[in-house]
């Protein structure tokens, strides 16, 4: 983190807390915040949890599984992007095996 750090004051289920952060993350970090808190307050709301501390470490399930089914997808789409190429390259070289050669 950069001497420039600011502070920013993010909420979470009703509570406060200053986080300090470099000036180009700020956004991030508020739109972050913004969407863990969301999180957090449909499973509050839902009554199967209590305790801040459960619903937070739930929450944070929840992110980091996000994060590894849109991982896991991205994986996904290289192996469909790189089987396309492949089939692509074949039908080339089979568009120009068919064509007859050139009459010289």
């Amino acid at each position: 983190m950069s001497s420039d750090a600011q502070t920013v004051t993010i909420t979470l289920l009703d509570k406060q807390y200053q986080i300090s952060c470099d000036p180009q993350e700020r956004e991030e970090l508020i739109e972050s915040a913004r969407m863990l808190n969301q999180n957090m307050l449909k499973i509050r709301q839902s009554g199967g949890v209590i305790g801040l501390e459960r619903i937070a470490i739930i929450a944070g399930l929840n992110v980091a599984h996000d994060m590894v089914k849109s991982q896991n997808s991205g994986a996904t789409s290289e192996l469909v992007a790189s089987g396309i190429e492949r089939l692509r390259d074949k039908i080339d070289t089979a568009i120009q095996n068919l064509k007859p050669p050139l009459a010289g």
